[in-house]
């Protein structure tokens, strides 16, 4: 499958803000923005199923989230055009709001005739280091020019 229709399946699914997740105990929400960017490396022709394709994912995050992270997405087309779907785990590495540690985030993308449904969300217990308790969800946006941006509201509780 060509690398443009697993980057387009990507940037369509990104559209959309996830529900946002309740934290463990009463926290102020915060709101992370900033850009990232992405590199995705499909399969190669010879490894590649269609209509479902692996594709490994980097990023680098910047902004109130300064991060790297690395996943893989998994992603189905059907025979109509603007259809699909992907989910992928992207575990990050960096600093959030100040605080140091890990995390996984989730994503559960889908097209309907070209509109768009995204969650993107924490796996709740990743955190680690100072971002244990760390909940929340993740909007991601994709500006003309092929520039991403994530918005990110999150809470921070501590453990029970």
């Amino acid at each position: 499958m060509p690398k443009h229709r697993y980057l387009t399946i990507y940037v369509l699914c990104c559209a959309v803000l996830a529900p946002a997740q309740q934290p463990k105990k009463d926290k102020m929400t915060h709101h992370a923005t900033g850009p990232f960017e992405v590199k995705l490396t499909p399969p190669t022709p010879e490894a590649a199923n269609p209509p479902v394709g692996r594709t490994t994912i980097e990023k680098q995050f910047h902004g109130e989230l300064e991060a790297v992270s690395q996943g893989q997405m998994l992603s189905a087309l059907t025979s109509t055009k603007g259809s699909a779907g992907y989910v992928a785990i992207e575990i990050v590495k960096g600093t959030l709001g100040g605080h140091k540690g890990t995390f996984v985030l989730q994503h559960s993308g889908t097209m309907d005739r070209g509109k768009s449904q995204l969650n993107v969300t924490v796996v709740l217990d990743s955190g680690t280091d100072e971002l244990r308790g760390l909940s929340g969800s993740m909007k991601i946006r994709n500006e003309p020019g092929g520039k991403h941006f994530y918005d990110f509201d999150y809470q921070i509780a501590t453990a029970p």
